[in-house]
């Protein structure tokens, strides 16, 4: 991929984070990197062509850092959520930016289909990572809990999400630090 469509690639993230899918025009995009709306067009020839190569940029980004943190052996469960924790921190250390894949699930009904199916994919494969840390962590008896590592992990997930957009509205920092901690408690 050439530097130009990387840019592309990096406003459109940037945009859809912080505005959403819908409020973004490839006008916006050519803006911003400083060329004409035709060249983004050149790149990704419609906006569901940007929008699936953004979501799958995102997903092989994030799996393969969670990979690396799960299967190193120098880190342990509480080191693996330690991670998991940190993107939501920056994100909400942020004014407006929300997880890329959580902006898109707001508007997922007026998403094209391929972006859809890209979203979902991103959300389940989250919830596949927590569960296997959540299930590693009680095999080695560093983390504590009663519930299910599935259940448990779309709670962990979408508790996170939704308090990334609580805390855009609110502007709060410590609704999302709160969240991590009492996430942390129950996992003692």
């Amino acid at each position: 991929m050439n530097e130009t469509a990387v840019k592309i690639l990096d406003v459109g993230q940037e945009l859809i984070q912080t505005r959403g899918f819908t409020a973004m025009s490839f006008q916006d995009i050519a803006s911003q990197v400083g060329i004409k709306k035709p060249s983004v067009i050149h790149h990704f020839p419609s906006k569901a062509n940007l929008g699936v190569a953004l979501i799958q940029r995102y997903r092989d980004t994030f799996a393969s850092q969670l990979d690396a943190i799960r299967t190193n052996p120098d880190k342990n469960a509480w080191d693996a959520l330690e991670f998991y924790f940190s993107p939501y921190l920056q994100f909400a250390a942020t004014p407006e930016k929300v997880c890329l894949c959580g902006a898109l699930s707001g508007e997922v009904t007026a998403l094209p289909e391929e972006m859809r199916v890209e979203v979902k994919h991103f959300m389940e494969d989250h919830q596949k990572w927590l569960e296997t840390i959540l299930n590693n962590g009680r095999k080695n008896d560093e983390l504590n809990f009663n519930e299910t590592p599935a259940r448990l992990s779309r709670m962990i997930f979408n508790t996170l999400q939704g308090t990334l957009l609580v805390k855009r509205s609110t502007d709060d920092m410590s609704q999302l630090k709160d969240v991590i901690k009492v996430i942390t408690h129950m996992l003692k």
